[in-house]
């Protein structure tokens, strides 16, 4: 199982981003939504690793979070409120969101099995700073991808040729990003032992 513990970035100069959050993260397949916990920190419980991975990764593109993942066992049955869950998962992933506040990428992965949650940390943290690097060009052209868009067709819908499409995703890291994603994904099902 998988624990997401996020917590909000600069929010004592900031507005309260949480609500907003957790209003635009409920589309995923979660075993418990997304909750705030305390003051500006929300959490999550996952079963899927390709899930946390899209979870992790739009959280980072929208800059204003700290990720911790928490990877190992939860205390079942898990209560209906996901603030009122425990277990070594949910302890890691207030471990794993402490460390991700200094952590490049701002993502963080801490398990019961630590060589197998660093090598998940290592492929996430990798795909996390290219996605953080990314122009808003990139960003746009990545998004008409993952919307099933053809590269014909995301040229038409940002208003430029298809060359210039292919030079933002290449220049974005399209295919790195996803074998990437794949990588992260399979290292942190290693990781849940």
């Amino acid at each position: 199982m998988f624990v997401l513990t996020v917590d909000q970035r600069g929010s004592r100069r900031d507005v309260d981003r949480v609500d907003k959050l957790i209003g635009e993260l409920h589309d995923h397949d979660l075993v418990r939504p997304f909750q705030r916990t305390a003051g500006d920190e929300v959490q999550a419980v996952v079963a899927d690793p390709a899930t946390v991975v899209d979870l992790a990764l739009e959280l980072v593109a929208r800059e204003h979070w700290s990720i911790g993942i928490g990877v190992g066992p939860v205390e079942e049955p898990l209560p209906t409120e996901t603030r009122a869950g425990r277990g070594p998962a949910f302890e890691s992933a207030r471990a794993a969101v402490e460390r991700a506040k200094s952590a490049p990428g701002r993502v963080a992965v801490e398990g019961a099995d630590p060589d197998s949650a660093a090598d998940a940390d290592t492929a996430l943290t990798l795909v996390a700073v290219l996605v953080a690097r990314r122009t808003d060009e990139g960003h746009e052209a990545i998004e008409q991808m993952r919307r099933g868009s053809t590269q014909t067709e995301a040229a038409r819908a940002l208003g430029i040729s298809k060359q210039a499409i292919s030079q933002r995703l290449s220049t974005a890291g399209w295919h790195v990003e996803i074998a990437g994603r794949r990588l992260a994904a399979r290292l942190l099902n290693r990781a849940d032992i």
